[in-house]
């Protein structure tokens, strides 16, 4: 029988989530388990030795932690750190003759832990294990009521594949899809510089001197490592802004806070569009933030000319070309429509066009800008004049 989770007389008070997995460990395995991946921009920057950490210091509170798989690599500080966690022995699996080992995930379902680690999630299992591969490992796990500590490099996400290999020149043949990594509770990034982790495979500490060596001239690059890292940098800083989203929307608050403004562009069926979508990716790249660019399609676009919708699609083709997202939404309301989205993506600027409309039509009808105007009473709105 398992120890019950919970605080070591000595420890403090639990975290929120240790509390989460003693109401998890109380009420079986009702509900799905957390995930906690700790990213890296290469192998070599600890996320092994991290996890292993935050399994000790679980382990010390009082939760039922368990190492399902860890991969040492006999690299002697990561054996170290395993210390006195316990470890559900592998599965041992014969392909070819040869004997394989990879995680028994139905033990490590039978004995049930609170928090079991997984050690590198983009792992392809061997051929006859219950799962291809090791993400779907972790998805029963979860599903289980357990929750995940893993490992993770940047450059096995699927939709990094083919710009990390443009970068190092070297195929990824072991990905994962985004969503499981989008799905995950937490991500933590294990950082390091370049110049510190060549240092680290110079002295042994990843590779083989060999080994390393050969690494050092390819793969392990300065300036690979410095992009690699970059794309691990952009990956958890978007993590970031997707959870203060949804933390704004949960707690309904409306003011734009001053994290990572995006700007917005409105454009319409008109080729001037294309001016705008420019001025606004230059204000983003120089703000060093994302670029939207919103259509608002009324009633009336039902009776829009062949013309208009070819210049519209040429606009917005134009706008994701030059990396921007495109949102697209009906509604008779443009400038309603523009805010809502604005607070919903915090935008902190917005870029429109100067209304080419009469004064008559602006008294009959109103002006979208005016009102824009009238709503944003906490985000900037750039009007600009288009030739």
């Amino acid at each position: 029988m398992r120890d019950e989770p919970g605080l070591a007389p000595d420890e403090g008070r639990p975290t929120a989530e240790e509390m989460l997995e003693r109401v998890r460990w109380e009420a079986g395995a009702g509900a799905r388990g957390r995930l906690r991946i700790y990213l890296g921009m290469a192998p070599g920057v600890g996320k092994t030795y991290a996890a292993l950490q935050e399994m000790h210091r679980r382990k010390n509170r009082g939760t039922d932690a368990v190492v399902a798989f860890v991969e040492t690599y006999n690299r002697p500080k990561t054996i170290e750190a395993i210390g006195d966690l316990e470890i559900i022995p592998r599965k041992k699996i014969t392909y070819r003759g040869v004997t394989l080992e990879e995680m028994d995930t139905d033990a490590v379902i039978r004995r049930h832990p609170a928090v079991a680690m997984v050690d590198e999630l983009a792992h392809t299992n061997a051929p006859g294990s219950k799962n291809p591969k090791r993400w779907q490992d972790v998805e029963e796990l979860l599903n289980h009521g357990i929750t995940v500590i893993t490992t993770l490099n940047i450059q096995h996400l699927e939709s990094l594949a083919d710009l990390i290999q443009r970068i190092t020149g070297v195929p990824v043949r072991e990905r994962i899809p985004d969503r499981v990594v989008d799905q995950a509770d937490e991500i933590e990034l294990v950082d390091m510089s370049p110049h510190a982790l060549r240092q680290r495979m110079k002295h042994g500490n990843v590779y083989p001197p060999a080994e390393a060596e050969r690494a050092l001239t390819q793969f392990f690059r300065e300036g690979n490592l410095s992009a690699l890292r970059e794309l691990a940098l952009r990956k958890v800083a978007n993590a970031v802004e997707e959870d203060l989203e949804h933390y704004m929307r949960r707690h309904q608050i409306e003011a734009v806070w001053p994290a990572g403004e995006r700007v917005m562009v409105c454009v319409n069926a008109e080729p001037e569009a294309q001016q705008l979508i420019r001025r606004g990716w230059r204000m983003a790249d120089r703000l060093e933030t994302d670029l939207i660019v919103i259509f608002v399609e009324t009633p009336s676009w039902a009776s829009a000319s062949p013309e208009a919708r070819r210049q519209l699609a040429e606009n917005l083709r134009y706008a994701e070309e030059l990396g921007a997202r495109v949102e697209r939404v009906r509604d008779r309301d443009v400038p309603g429509a523009i805010m809502r989205v604005a607070r919903e993506r915090n935008v902190g600027s917005i870029v429109i066009g100067h209304s080419t409309h009469g004064r008559l039509h602006e008294l009959f009808r109103g002006s979208i800008v005016q009102e824009l105007l009238r709503l944003a009473r906490d985000i900037d709105v750039h009007v600009v004049a288009t030739r």
